[in-house]
């Protein structure tokens, strides 16, 4: 059995809380969780890839059991997400890491790969974009019109995202089989919703989305210039973002590898086998680039 460690830092007086696994001196392999949920989502996959990989998967500041202070506290923006990140692995004295991303884990990703390229050894991307592509309309309207204008009749439209329905439907939309997505996923994260405050703290994430748009162009550069190697593991049918963009992820980083799965958003509850034996055999490719940064 692979000893999984649960564990808190303080970072920026803010309490990180994360799992961790693996051999101190393997490549680390950092687990960026994506709304509603928090390291949670690794619990299965951490165990799969602990031994080749050191994993590390922290809770974001307002999510699942770090901090959640309120919007007067701390301003929730992926800027800040990103910094409390840095810190983080600055506390655990990681200085390269390869990082899996889903949701909104790729914009805190790839802030921290446009902070120190050289720090970032490979990527995995499991529905976590960084093209315009893969937004799917129809879901992003809301939050791009709140972004716009983040008054009270669009906050009106996008507080049903914090509720039970929505909350189940990111789980189990698209997915073949819903009966393979255990009921305890979204119990879990609406029980950490509905903290006080951390309402306000998700409506601030809603609004600053925009900004990772923003900084899309400097992700693709940063892909073309380092070569880093690159896999794109995507349930093809997320209805939140779409295949394309995994696929668009070859404008820059040809050499990607692009899996599509016959799945939706939280393709490890459904498919966690394919994942982790993807990552395993793409985790040569990550120890080459890591040699060549030397």
């Amino acid at each position: 059995m692979v000893a999984v460690h649960h564990r808190t830092v303080e970072v920026d007086g803010l309490t990180v809380f994360y799992r961790e696994a693996g051999p101190a001196d393997a490549p680390v392999l950092l687990l960026l969780h994506g709304y509603p949920t928090s390291s949670h989502m690794f619990r299965h996959l951490i165990p799969a890839l602990a031994g080749p990989y050191r994993v590390i998967a922290p809770d974001h500041i307002g999510f699942g059991r770090s901090s959640a202070p309120d919007v007067d506290a701390f301003t929730h923006t992926f800027d800040a997400l990103a910094e409390v990140t840095r810190s983080f692995l600055a506390a655990l004295d990681v200085d390269r890491y390869a990082i899996y991303v889903q949701d909104y884990g790729a914009p805190i990703g790839w802030r921290l790969a446009l902070a120190a390229p050289e720090a970032v050894t490979g990527v995995v991307s499991q529905n976590g974009n960084a093209y315009e592509d893969g937004f799917v309309p129809e879901f992003w309207a809301p939050v791009w019109a709140y972004g716009a204008d983040p008054g009270p009749e669009n906050e009106a439209r996008l507080r049903p995202a914090l509720e039970r329905e929505a909350v189940e439907w990111q789980y189990t939309h698209g997915v073949p089989d819903p009966s393979l997505i255990a009921p305890d996923t979204w119990e879990h994260d609406l029980a950490l919703l509905a903290r006080p405050g951390v309402d306000r703290a998700q409506l601030a994430l809603f609004a600053d989305y925009r900004t990772n748009r923003a900084i899309y162009p400097a992700v693709h550069r940063w892909l073309r210039s380092s070569g880093v190697p690159l896999l794109a593991i995507w349930g093809r049918n997320d209805e939140i973002f779409g295949p394309a963009g995994a696929e668009a992820f070859r404008r820059d980083a040809p050499d990607a590898e692009i899996t599509l799965v016959d799945g939706g958003h939280f393709l490890l509850e459904s498919h966690l086998e394919t994942v982790a034996e993807a990552i395993l055999r793409f985790r040569p490719r990550v120890l080459d680039h890591r040699a060549r940064q030397r």
